[in-house]
């Protein structure tokens, strides 16, 4: 009967939906603002709507394809899994920008009246993102899995597996590309407009700004949401995959087997009602509360969360006499670790602590020292939440060994890695309240609105830069326990495979085995090559807006003195951004999906050492470059708080120059990393049979 319980997580997906388009009739029932608002926020829409159109049409061929190929190395329903994985990432995306780029003047609008007003239609367009992302992902994960994995009677992992590969595809192409487009136009307009010119960040007269919004939006907003989206699928399906290998191998049989495979889906499911719950928490007319609320709507969250765990692992114990209470403490260490990491994202980039303060007194030596701080705190940054995660890996590992055995520990790390992200809607809906807040400002100070407006707007930014670092530390940290789930099921796939097949050399990852060391460095080398395409990446679409800026401020006459009816060409950078992203996109993702095939037809041994040297390297790499960006960011806003000489000084102009170098770190190289570590480790599992199909490799049997 237990079975059952796996409809609850289609029924919270629903649930979920619904709160969603509650929330969103809502947000689109505020007052827009006057007529010049009006006007903003519409161009913001429009080219948002422009780049998110294009992207898709673009990943439509590269979808195609990866499906055809899936259809004959692997299966047909694998192949349409793999798609719809992908389309429902499509779908969450464009649902949550679309209500975030009308959300923007309605904050604005809303700071009129004051903080508790903004704060809700922000947050509540934010929720609107978290509760899609997390019930599309839940619903098509779950549909797929009831049919294959719960009631098969011989359960197919690898056609669940190729809807985490969908959605990990898109998302490392939305995450790469709306990083792209955003800092390009960030870059520009930073450079050219407040250190060049001199003129206020947001300033009308500076024609990247509107581009820069709208980066906010696909960046932030839609890249965002497609990198949790498949984090949490990927992170429900680990433990699944493992109690499919479990029961294979006749450790898991009868009742135990199939709860093991039904618990993930109710604990998603549990998850995305305490978000809903946690709702209420979120209220404040202090704007110097404001993160405070928006903790409090994450912690009760989170507790509810624990509590729903606690339920299930009792109700697991009582139905077979298994010592599933243990299964608890694998969980509990996974959300533990997440909200632990996430506050040390906060101490190392939030303005409130020493390491970015640090980094603002430094800049008053110049940039040079603003950037020798700051690289030394982001490295520095990697250490504590490396040992929050290797405790969490190994409580959560001890903790289901005593269950029974080492089999039973690894899933107890599967389940470490979902219950870090079962309160994906929430993290989602935090984060995404940043970019919309940002917005806010934006059109405060196009739209030439008092000051203190834009003072209210800018209370909420500065609490969305430490609430989008947070999320980048979730992402990530959860990023590597998934990976090291889905990494021991393959390796179990693997192994069961070849000892199916008497002719097959078993697979050897042996450090001894040069081979396999081979394979570590490549998949070490991985994010610094991946990294290095992503920075030049912006870096060269950044030179393209600088020099577009420049050529306006130049020859549009009047614009930079602010003369009346003189309007900066604001297409052009939205079409330069655009491009760019478009065209540096591609080569990156295409590379992440063919590399770990093409070794995989060699040597799954190479292939085995690979994964582990992406995630090895991928995670502190990744760690590393979210947290300096963030550091530099916040580093310059504490000057604009009118520190060390406040806007304007020698001192802010050194933190733009770190802050400008810290965009693409935080928003592009960093978080497309830590898609990259699970984009590889799925795409690994799902091509298994064809491994098998092919002895283990080419060479598996000649090299060893």
């Amino acid at each position: 009967m237990s079975q059952w319980f796996a409809w609850s997580a289609p029924v919270a997906a629903i649930i979920g939906l619904a709160v969603a388009a509650y929330l969103a009739v809502w947000v689109l029932r505020q007052d827009p603002g006057n007529e010049k608002m009006k006007k903003i926020s519409g161009e913001i829409q429009k080219g948002a709507q422009a780049f998110l159109f294009a992207e898709y049409r673009s990943l439509i061929i590269f979808a195609i394809i990866v499906a055809i190929v899936l259809a004959f190395a692997v299966s047909p329903l694998t192949a349409c899994a793999f798609l719809t994985g992908g389309i429902l990432s499509v779908i969450a995306g464009y649902i949550g920008m679309y209500v975030a780029t009308r959300a923007n003047a309605r904050t604005t609008q809303a700071a009129t009246k004051g903080i508790a007003g903004a704060l809700r239609v922000a947050y509540r367009s934010g929720l609107t993102m978290g509760l899609v992302v997390a019930s599309l992902g839940l619903m098509g994960l779950s549909l797929w899995a009831i049919f294959f994995l719960v009631f098969h009677e011989t359960p197919e992992p690898e056609i669940v597996d190729g809807f985490v590969m969908g959605a990990s595809s898109i998302a490392l192409f939305a995450r790469v590309g709306g990083g792209i487009f955003t800092k390009a136009a960030d870059v520009g307009a930073d450079l050219v407009g407040k250190v060049e010119a001199g003129i206020p960040e947001d300033d009308p007269r500076n024609p990247a700004v509107i581009a820069d919004n709208v980066g906010d939006n696909v960046g932030d907003v839609a890249g965002m949401g497609a990198d949790l989206y498949e984090s949490y699928a990927g992170a429900i399906l680990a433990p699944m995959v493992l109690a499919v290998a479990m029961t294979f191998s006749g450790i898991l049989t009868g009742e135990n087997a199939t709860i093991a495979l039904v618990v993930p889906l109710v604990l998603a499911a549990g998850g995305i009602i305490a978000s809903v719950l946690g709702l209420f928490a979120v209220n404040t007319d202090d704007g110097s509360k404001v993160h405070k609320a928006l903790n409090r709507g994450t912690y009760l969250t989170s507790g509810l969360v624990f509590v729903i765990i606690l339920a299930v692992m009792v109700f697991w114990q009582m139905s077979t006499g298994l010592e599933a209470i243990w299964f608890f403490l694998s969980a509990a260490a996974g959300l533990a670790a997440g909200l632990a990491i996430g506050k040390l994202t906060e101490y190392y980039t939030s303005y409130h602590y020493k390491p970015v303060k640090k980094i603002a007194l430094a800049s008053e030596s110049g940039a040079a020292t603003n950037i020798i701080e700051g690289l030394s705190t982001g490295m520095l940054s990697t250490v504590l939440p490396t040992l929050v995660l290797i405790a969490a890996v190994a409580i959560a590992y001890l903790a289901g060994s005593q269950v029974g055995g080492m089999e039973f520990g690894v899933y107890g790390i599967g389940l470490s890695a979902l219950g870090m992200l079962t309160t994906t809607a929430t993290i989602v809906g935090v984060d995404a309240y940043g970019p919309v807040a940002d917005n806010a400002g934006g059109i405060a100070e196009m739209a030439g609105l008092p000051h203190e407006i834009r003072e209210r707007t800018d209370q909420l930014d500065s609490v969305g830069n430490t609430t989008a670092a947070v999320a980048k530390g979730f992402a990530v940290s959860s990023a590597a326990l998934t990976a090291l789930a889905l990494f021991v099921a393959f390796k179990t796939n693997l192994d069961a495979g070849l000892a199916a097949n008497p002719a097959a050399t078993p697979l050897n990852i042996d450090l001894a085995n040069p081979f396999v060391i081979i394979g570590v460095l490549i998949g070490a080398m991985m994010p610094f090559f991946f990294g290095a395409m992503t920075m030049g990446a912006v870096s060269r679409a950044a030179n393209a807006m600088i020099i577009e800026v420049r050529r306006q401020f130049r020859e549009i006459k009047g614009l930079l003195a602010g003369e009346p009816d003189v309007e900066p060409d604001t297409k052009a950078c939205v079409s330069i951004s655009t491009k760019a992203a478009l065209r540096e996109m591609m080569l990156p993702g295409i590379l992440a999906v063919v590399i770990p095939v093409i070794l995989g037809i060699l040597d799954v041994n190479i292939l085995s050492g690979f994964l582990v040297g992406v995630l090895s390297s991928g995670f502190l790499m990744s760690v590393y470059m979210a947290n300096t960006g963030g550091a530099w960011d916040n580093a310059k806003k504490f000057i604009e708080t009118g520190e060390h000489g406040g806007k304007g000084s020698e001192a802010h102009k050194a933190a733009v120059v770190g802050d400008t170098i810290g965009d693409p770190f935080k928003d592009t190289s960093g978080p497309s990393i830590n898609i990259l570590i699970k984009v590889v480790t799925v795409v690994s599992l799902v091509f298994v049979p064809f491994f098998l199909s092919l002895g283990g490799g080419l060479l598996h049997g000649v090299l060893f």
